[in-house]
């Protein structure tokens, strides 16, 4: 009775995998981070600048615990990739599925983080709620739905310009939810005082948490609903790998190492870019305004190059434009830290160009992860997409949550609090470390790129042609 109802189930799989790749799964990827980045931005944007500011918790402190939270997620990571992995396939797959079962948790979960009312608390309970809601929504909640959202690409298309359509649409997606949060919220959740400051007010920024929190529900809906999972991907029993010789696995491949590394390199680099942004435009410039248009113009551009990126990497390549899209950032970062901009009309128009450096890797990481994927296959004759999509994105967790560490010591740096927070040396010393630091991390993810991860056009086509070969003798 049972081999009957797995039989039927991989019938009706197989039925729904006869449906053509197109739009549908375009809009449907990018649907699902839409979905993930409503929850993801909130958090990365305004979740220090909201303990700092609204439940008086030392910035250090907070950026501490938060850095301390990735962590945790080297063990959630790594464990629901293997769940995935090992998972029984259901007449939607392997991965989607799995969407469903965690959209509702990660938007409560999310929620939870941005609590005014627990202001009055005592310090150790607010730092314990901080602590406990900012780990069940990333380590635990949000790695379940991220983990098999990230890893389905591959079993979506195995056609290499599908799979860069679905990078970019990716992108778009995540462009689209960044529009809503950056160029929205600040005009929401910011208010002026008595002293004509722009402070963030908290209820506000529960209300907005809520308002993006439902509407990431309805979004992975949308997800869950129109993608398709069309190749069969087995992990076979003898194939399976525990914990290190996994970690063995992957750190011996220097793809995966170059990938990794300057991925780590990246959330770092730009989520302190972003996260000293909300210090930078109301403090040094005192302007909230042009902290709105700056995030809706970055992401227009995000959304122009998108346009073009699969045209451009059929004959670049993905390697050598995230090189260069590197490097660019790196460059006019560098001159906007040595033009001590006083307009924040005129930051915010460097800033846009530094973003189409940032973008052009954006815009290709999701595909290079599947190359990379491709090429653990190659060298091993084992194929993990779960767990190395896991491992990966622990050390994008890992950027991030170094990042808001890094942010949380910068602003402590030059001395920044609730009381300081608009000294004229303080405001300087935000906008000096917040293109500097910056300029720096960008330069070293291109040296990363450039000198160790491998994968160049030439050598992704290799390995597709010797896959395709592999796979049509089984």
């Amino acid at each position: 009775m049972r081999d009957r109802s797995k039989e039927a189930v991989m019938n009706e799989f197989e039925e729904r995998a006869k449906k053509p790749f197109g739009i549908a799964d375009k809009i449907g990827y990018a649907a699902g981070d839409f979905a993930n980045d409503l929850t993801f931005v909130i958090v990365a944007l305004f979740m220090l600048k909201f303990y700092t500011d609204i439940m008086s918790v030392p910035a250090v402190l907070v950026g501490i615990l938060m850095m301390l939270g990735k962590f945790v997620d080297a063990f959630t990571d790594v464990a629901m990739g293997q769940i995935v992995d090992r998972s029984s396939y259901t007449a939607k797959g392997k991965f989607t599925p799995w969407i469903r079962r965690f959209m509702g948790p990660v938007a409560v979960a999310c929620f939870l983080i941005f609590a005014p009312y627990m202001a009055g608390a005592s310090m150790g309970v607010k730092v314990a709620w901080m602590a406990v809601t900012y780990i069940l929504w990333g380590s635990v909640c949000y790695t379940g739905v991220n983990i098999p959202y990230g890893s389905m690409a591959s079993a979506m298309t195995e056609d290499p310009n599908q799979r860069q359509q679905l990078s970019t649409w990716r992108n778009i997606g995540a462009t689209v939810a960044q529009i809503v949060i950056v160029a929205v919220l600040p005009l929401i959740v910011y208010q002026t005082d008595a002293q004509g400051h722009q402070v963030l007010s908290g209820d506000h920024m529960m209300a907005a948490a809520g308002v993006c929190c439902v509407l990431a529900v309805l979004v992975y809906i949308v997800c869950y609903a129109l993608s398709t999972e069309r190749v069969k991907i087995e992990t076979k029993k003898e194939e399976q790998k525990n914990i290190l010789q996994i970690f063995g696995m992957l750190f011996t491949n220097r793809a995966f190492v170059g990938i990794m590394s300057s991925a780590l390199v990246l959330l770092l680099t730009q989520l302190t870019w972003s996260g000293m942004w909300s210090y930078v435009y109301p403090n040094y410039f005192n302007d909230k305004t042009f902290m709105s248009i700056g995030g809706f113009v970055n992401n227009i551009v995000v959304l122009l190059l998108a346009t073009v990126i699969s045209k451009v990497t059929s004959i670049t390549g993905k390697k050598e434009i995230a090189v260069v899209g590197a490097a660019f950032s790196a460059v006019m970062l560098f001159v906007t830290y040595a033009l001590q901009v006083k307009s924040p009309l005129v930051f915010m128009i460097l800033a846009a160009v530094t973003y189409v450096g940032l973008a052009l890797f954006n815009l290709v990481c999701w595909a290079m992860i599947i190359d990379v994927i491709d090429d653990v296959e190659i060298r091993t004759g084992s194929r993990n997409d779960g767990t190395v999509y896991s491992v990966y994105s622990f050390a994008r967790k890992l950027g991030q949550g170094l990042a808001t560490g890094l942010t949380g010591w910068l602003i402590s740096l030059v001395g920044y609090s609730k009381e300081t927070a608009f000294d004229p040396s303080v405001t300087q010393g935000i906008y000096n470390l917040g293109t500097l630091v910056p300029a720096i991390g960008f330069l070293v993810m291109a040296l990363l790129l450039f000198f160790i991860y491998p994968l160049s056009k030439k050598k992704v086509l290799e390995n597709n042609a010797e896959l395709k070969k592999r796979h049509a003798m089984r």
